[in-house]
C-alpha cells in the first residue's frame, strides 16, 4: 500500500479572478502559475490556508464529472496535478549517463572461467595525437635490421617522450621477437619509465613464438633480481614456452616455483602443466594435480580431457580412459572431434575394440561427424583385433555417408586386408583408389598390394603390379622391394629376384635391415644349386657385405667358437633390434641346411646368451614349457633337441620334475611360422619323444613326467644293450 501524501496549499484570490496556488511537500515543491504578473503589481488579496490529504491506490481514478457551474471547483483544478503526482504505474528509470557499448559473444564457445584475477586486462588505447606517431615509430623499428647499430638508429627517432601507454603500444606492435626483446632492454637501460610486469609478459609471449626459452628464463630471473612481481601470465608463458621447446623439466620447475609463491594457477596453466606431466609419463602426478585443480573450482576444457585420454592411452590404461569419460560427464563437457579421436586412439592402444566401437557409435549419435583421422583410428583397431567384417561394414558406411577419406585411410584398409588375407576386398579397394580423383594409389598403396600378393605367394600378380609401377613411374620403396623379393624367393624365382633388386638399387632404394633379412630368409630356404645360392648372395653382398662374410665364416667347420662369438656380437650390434632374432633364425636354418648341426646349436646358444629368445622357456611348479612360436623351423627343431638333451641330464641326476611338459608351436598363422607345427610334430616322431598333440588347443604338445622318465630310461637301456 502506498504511503499517504499530505500537502499544505496556499490559495490567493485576486481581483482579476485568476487563481495562483502553491503546493508544498517534504520532498519537492511544485508551482503552477496561470497568470504571471509581468508588472509585479500587488493586487488586493485574500489568503486562506488549508491541508489536502491524498492517498494513492492501485485503482484508476475516475474521470471528473462535468462541472455544472461555469467556474471549476478547487478539487477539479487539483485533479490534473494529483493524476500526475500520484500515478499508479511505477516506472524506475536508471540514470544512464551514456549508451552502453555492445559486446558480441560467440554462442558456440563458452566463456572461460578464470580462477585467478591476477591476469591483466587489456587496456584500450585512448586516442591521442601521439598515437599515430608511435605507430609509425613501431613500423620503422620493424623494418630496420637486427643489428644493434641499426636498432639504435631507429630507436633514436622516437617522436615523443615515452609513457606507459606508448610503451605498451610499441611492444604490442613489434612483430619479430628480436625487436621486442631489444626494445625491452632499451626501455630498461634508458630508465625512462618504471618497468612493470606487463612489459615483460608481452616480450615473453613474443619470445615464446620464436621458441626462445633461454631468453624467457633470463627475463624471469631479471624480474626477480629487480623486484618485479611475476604474475599468473608470466608463469603461464614460461611454462607453456618450456613445453613448446620440449623442456619438460624446466616447465615442472617453474610450476613448482609458482606454487611456492602462493599464486593460484588458472585454466591455461593447469592445461599446460598437465600435458607436461603426461609427456613425462608421471601418471600419478597428473591425477593428483587434476584432482587438486578440480577442488579449487577449476572446470577442465576439452583440451585437458584430450591430454588425459592420450596419457592413459599411451599407458594402455583402460580404467584411466573410463575415468576420463566419467569426468567429462560429471563436469558437463561435451567431447569434440579432437577428444573423440584421442580417446579412440587410446582405446586402440589399450586393446579394447568393443569399447572403441561403442564410443564411435556414441560420437555419431551425438552429431559429431568423423574425419579421416577418426576413421583411420577405428580401422586400425578393427585390423589389430582381426575384425575384418566390422572394418568392411565401416567401409560401406563411409561410402554411403560420403565421409572424408585420404591416402592414409585407404592404405590402412589395404594393410588390414593383408593381415587377414582378404585378397578380393583389397583388390576392390585398390580399384576404387584408381577411379578416385583425389586418392590415386601412391607408393604405399602399391606396397600394401605387393605385401598381399607376397603373403599369398601370387608371383604373377606381384610381378604384374611391379611392371605397372614401372610404367606409371611410381617409385618402388624399400618395403615394397622387401615384399616382392620375399614372394619371389618362396617361389624360387631367382632370376626375377635379381632383376627386381637391381632395378630397386638403380632407382635409389637403399637396402635396410629388413631387406637384408628378406634376402637372408630366401638364402635359408634355397636348397637348390650353388648357382641359385650365389645369385642371392650377390644381392646380399651389395646390401650388407659384412653379413655375407659372417655366413662364410660360420659354414666353415674349421672356424673356432670364440671367433664365431665375436663376429656374431658385431653383426647383431650393428643390426636394428627388430631384425636380430630373424637374423639368428635364418643363420641357424642355413647351418641346418648344410648339415652343420653343431654350429646351429652354437648359434642358438649365442642367441639365448644375447637375449634374442627371452620367452623360449617357461617354468612353474606344475609344468615346464618350450615356446618356439617366434622361431623358424630350423631354429625350433634345434631348440627342441637342446631341450630334450637338457631334460635327459636332469632325469639322470634324479632332480625334481614338474607333472607336465609342454611344447608350444602355435597354429602357423604368421607367415614366418608356416609349416612349423607340421615340421615340429614330424621331428618329435623322429626322436620318438613321448609328446602328443593337445586335443583342446592346436599347436600344443604335451608329455607327462612319467612318460618322459620312461622314455629316457628306455633310450639309455637300448643304448646299453646295443653296446
Amino acid at each position: 500500500m502506498a504511503a499517504p501524501l499530505s500537502s499544505i496549499t496556499d490559495i490567493f484570490f485576486t481581483d482579476t479572478k485568476r487563481t495562483r496556488f502553491t503546493t508544498n511537500t517534504n520532498a519537492n515543491t511544485a508551482t503552477t502559475n496561470t497568470n504571471p504578473n509581468p508588472l509585479n503589481l500587488k493586487p488586493k488579496t485574500l489568503r486562506k490556508k488549508f491541508t489536502i490529504h491524498c492517498t494513492a491506490s492501485k485503482s484508476t481514478p475516475e474521470a471528473p464529472s462535468t462541472p455544472t457551474n461555469k467556474n471549476p471547483s478547487l478539487s477539479e483544478q487539483l485533479t490534473p496535478l494529483a493524476n500526475k503526482t500520484l500515478s499508479t504505474s511505477i516506472r524506475i528509470e536508471p540514470n544512464v549517463l551514456s549508451k552502453p557499448k555492445s559486446t558480441w559473444v560467440n554462442p558456440t564457445k563458452p566463456k572461460r572461467s578464470v580462477l585467478s584475477h591476477q591476469r591483466q586486462k587489456r587496456v584500450p588505447y585512448a586516442y591521442t595525437p601521439q598515437l599515430r606517431d608511435f605507430q609509425l615509430f613501431a613500423q620503422k623499428i620493424n623494418e630496420c635490421g637486427t643489428s644493434e647499430d641499426e636498432f639504435s638508429d631507429a630507436v633514436k627517432q622516437i617522436p615523443h617522450s615515452l609513457s606507459r601507454e606508448n610503451a605498451l603500444l610499441v611492444l604490442n606492435s613489434l612483430k619479430p621477437w628480436p625487436k621486442t626483446y631489444m626494445f625491452l632492454n632499451w626501455m630498461r637501460n634508458q630508465n625512462l619509465i618504471p618497468m612493470e610486469t606487463i612489459f615483460y609478459n608481452i616480450t615473453m609471449k613474443s619470445l615464446r613464438f620464436g621458441r626462445q626459452f633461454h631468453l624467457i628464463e633470463e627475463l624471469a630471473h631479471q624480474m626477480l633480481d629487480d623486484g618485479i612481481n611475476l604474475d599468473n601470465i608470466t608463469y603461464s608463458t614460461i611454462i607453456s614456452s618450456a613445453k613448446k621447446c620440449n623442456l619438460y623439466n624446466k616447465a615442472v620447475y617453474w610450476f613448482e616455483r609458482m606454487y611456492k609463491t602462493g599464486l593460484m594457477p588458472d585454466e591455461v596453466t593447469y592445461s599446460a602443466i598437465l600435458d607436461v606431466y603426461a609427456k613425462l609419463g608421471k601418471v600419478q602426478e597428473v591425477i593428483n594435480l587434476y584432482e587438486r585443480a578440480r577442488a579449487t573450482g577449476w572446470k577442465p576444457d576439452p583440451v585437458t580431457f584430450s591430454v588425459l585420454g592420450k596419457m592413459f592411452g599411451e599407458a594402455g590404461d583402460y580404467d584411466g580412459i573410463r575415468y576420463v569419460l566419467q569426468e567429462m560427464k560429471s563436469v558437463g563437457v561435451q567431447p569434440n572431434l579432437v577428444v573423440y579421436n584421442t580417446l579412440l586412439e587410446a582405446m586402440g592402444k589399450a586393446g579394447k575394440p568393443g569399447f572403441a566401437r561403442s564410443l564411435f557409435e556414441e560420437m555419431i549419435d551425438s552429431g559429431v561427424e568423423p574425419n579421416e583421422k577418426t576413421l583411420t583410428a577405428v580401422i586400425k583397431i578393427y585390423g589389430k583385433a582381426r575384425w575384418s567384417r566390422d572394418a568392411l561394414e565401416l567401409w560401406e558406411r563411409m561410402k554411403e555417408n560420403d565421409w572424408p577419406m585420404d591416402f592414409i585411410l585407404y592404405n590402412t584398409l589395404l594393410n588390414m586386408c593383408a593381415d587377414v588375407g582378404l585378397v578380393e576386398e583389397a583388390e576392390t579397394l585398390f580399384e576404387d583408389m584408381k577411379q578416385s580423383e583425389n586418392t590415386k594409389p601412391d607408393s604405399y598403396s602399391y606396397t600394401a598390394m605387393l605385401n598381399i600378393y607376397g603373403s599369398e605367394g601370387d608371383v604373377d600378380s606381384a610381378m604384374e603390379l611391379f611392371e605397372e609401377m614401372s610404367g606409371l613411374g611410381i617409385q618402388l620403396n624399400v618395403m615394397g622391394c622387401t615384399c616382392l623379393i620375399q614372394c619371389l624367393g618362396k617361389a624360387m624365382e631367382f632370376n626375377d629376384l635379381v632383376r627386381v633388386f637391381d632395378v630397386a638399387i638403380e632407382r635409389g632404394v637403399k637396402p635396410d635391415d629388413r631387406l637384408c633379412g628378406s634376402l637372408l630368409s630366401v638364402l635359408s630356404l634355397s636348397q637348390g644349386s650353388k648357382d641359385d645360392e650365389e645369385k642371392v648372395l650377390s644381392c646380399l653382398r651389395k646390401a650388407n657385405p659384412k653379413l655375407v662374410a659372417f655366413i662364410k665364416l660360420i659354414v666353415d667347420e674349421k672356424t673356432e667358437f670364440e671367433a664365431v662369438k665375436e663376429e656374431f656380437k658385431v653383426i647383431m650390434s650393428n643390426a636394428s633390434v627388430e631384425v636380430r632374432r630373424p637374423f639368428c633364425n635364418c643363420l641357424i636354418d642355413i647351418c641346418r641346411n648344410k648339415d652343420l648341426q653343431e654350429r646351429a646349436h652354437e648359434l642358438l646358444y649365442l642367441g639365448t646368451l644375447f637375449g634374442l629368445y627371452p620367452g623360449l622357456h617357461h617354468k612353474t611348479n606344475s609344468e615346464w614349457c618350450l615356446d618356439v612360436r617366434s622361431l623358424s623351423v630350423g631354429a625350433a627343431l634345434t631348440a627342441l633337441e637342446e631341450w630334450m638333451w637338457t631334460l635327459t641330464k636332469i632325469i639322470q641326476r634324479e632332480e625334481a620334475l614338474p607333472e607336465f611338459f609342454l611344447a608350444q608351436t602355435g597354429t602357423g598363422v604368421h607367415k614366418f611360422a608356416q609349416g612349423l607345427n607340421i615340421s615340429f610334430a614330424s621331428h618329435l616322431e623322429k626322436l620318438a619323444a613321448p609328446f602328443s598333440p593337445s586335443e583342446e588347443k592346436a599347436g600344443l604338445f604335451i608329455a607327462t613326467r612319467e612318460d618322459l622318465i620312461d622314455w629316457v630310461q628306455s633310450k639309455f637301456s637300448s643304448a646299453a644293450v646295443a653296446t
